[in-house]
């Protein structure tokens, strides 16, 4: 039977969300730990709402030298391997810069059964091998990484996790537990190969991070083309929505349209011209993405060789 009870050190956006829907899903958050007190405080507070429990409701532990605080059954800690102690599965959701660190406190401290224990950590860019430390000693180690962009929990907030799409990677265990969470969660989870951790994090920020780049580029051009700020996006939205939907329901080399698919290379170079006056810090750009574009049009195979070789001299001035 897979343990139901969990510790929450690092009390940010994604662990105060795990917190308080892993709570609603059943599961037992017996310790929170965070670098603040406060911050780890409004975690308490956040899962007890959802109880219906007053945060106020709290004693000192005078029995214990580590001084936790105890909200009904949720243990607020002040350091990491406090929190870990309580939990038989630990999420470490600090920023990614603390998390070998953290694991380390914990695997090395002698209070701590970490051979009984899984851990798991949320960051997208890296694997299960920063958290070594722990699985040296025999912990089931993994990651959980939700595809999703977490805003700060207000209390009666919907899940951000139902629906989405969530990696897990890790050990044999780990995985069978991370999916049996996720689907608690009401996500949906999908499994990759350890050592393929990086690409695919590296995936994830081409298809959001450089996907907002590219239509802020795309804002500029509207405005230098003299419309408001206010109309641009307004303008390109439908057309952005639309091309999202083709590549949903068609694939990417079929989804592609415009002067490259179509071998046009008099339009890309009259582009080309106006752009380097408007916006030279563009033009890089767009002829490093035109390069792209036009290997990826090859793959239909509609293009003349003619055509290819004119678009290739353009992109390369």
């Amino acid at each position: 039977m897979t343990p139901k009870k969990i510790a929450i050190i690092g009390c940010g956006r994604v662990g105060t969300s795990l917190a308080v829907f892993l709570s609603k899903a059943g599961y037992n958050i017996a310790g929170v730990a965070s670098r603040t007190f406060s911050s780890a405080q409004r975690t308490v507070q956040a899962i007890l709402s959802i109880k219906g429990i007053g945060g106020n409701n709290s004693k000192e532990d005078t029995n214990n030298s580590n001084n936790i605080t105890f909200y009904e059954d949720v243990k607020l800690c002040i350091l990491p391997a406090e929190a870990a102690i309580l939990g038989d599965i630990i999420f470490i959701t600090t920023p990614d810069n603390l998390i070998q660190n953290v694991c380390f406190e914990i695997s090395s401290n002698p209070l701590v059964n970490i051979s009984e224990k899984t851990i798991f950590h949320c960051s997208g860019a890296l694997s299960s091998c920063v958290l070594a430390s722990a699985s040296d000693k025999g912990a089931n180690t993994g990651s959980i990484h939700p595809l999703q962009s977490f805003a700060p929990y207000t209390l009666g907030q919907n899940s951000p996790f139902v629906g989405i799409n969530v990696s897990v990677e890790g050990s044999e265990k780990a995985l069978i537990i991370g999916k049996e969470l996720v689907a608690s969660l009401g996500a949906n989870y999908f499994t990759i190969p350890t050592k393929s951790k990086t690409l695919y994090h590296a995936a994830a920020v081409v298809a959001s991070n450089y996907l907002v780049t590219l239509e802020n580029c795309a804002l500029e051009l509207l405005k230098e083309a003299n419309l408001s700020e206010d109309k641009a996006y307004t303008i390109l939205e439908p057309l952005i929505q639309g091309t999202l939907n083709n590549i949903k329901t068609r694939g990417t080399i079929a989804a592609l349209t415009g002067p490259v698919a179509r071998g046009d290379s008099a339009i890309v170079e009259k582009h080309l011209k106006d752009i380097d006056e408007v916006l030279p810090n563009f033009s890089k750009l767009y002829r490093l993405m035109g390069e792209y574009t036009l290997k990826l049009a090859q793959k239909r195979g509609e293009l003349e060789q003619g055509s290819i070789d004119r678009l290739s001299e353009v992109f390369n001035k």
